[in-house]
C-alpha cells in the first residue's frame, strides 16, 4: 500500500483522546486516522445524493412544507418516485 504523507493540526484534547483510543485498539494514531477517514468517506452521501432533493419544491406535492424531512430522506435514499 502506497501512503501519502500529510500533516494536520489537532487541538490538544483531540490529540490526547485520539491517541488514547489508538492505544486501546493497539494501533498507531496514523492508522486510527486512516480508518476514521475511510469510515467517513464510506458513510458520506455523494454530491449527487444532495442534488436529488434540489427540485423538491417543484415536485407537485402539496405537503412539502409539512413533510419536507420525509421527502428529503426519500430523495437521498434514491426513491426517484417523489420528483
Amino acid at each position: 500500500m502506497v501512503l501519502t504523507r500529510t500533516q494536520i493540526y489537532l487541538e490538544p484534547e483531540q490529540h490526547r483522546l485520539l491517541k488514547r483510543e489508538a492505544q486501546a485498539k493497539g494501533i498507531s494514531l496514523a492508522e486510527l486516522l486512516r480508518q476514521m477517514a475511510w469510515e467517513h468517506l464510506r458513510a458520506e452521501p455523494t454530491h449527487k445524493d444532495f442534488l436529488s432533493v434540489v427540485a423538491l419544491g417543484r415536485s407537485g406535492k402539496s405537503a412539502v412544507s409539512e413533510e419536507h424531512d420525509r421527502y428529503i430522506a426519500e430523495g437521498i435514499s434514491g426513491d426517484e418516485g417523489l420528483c
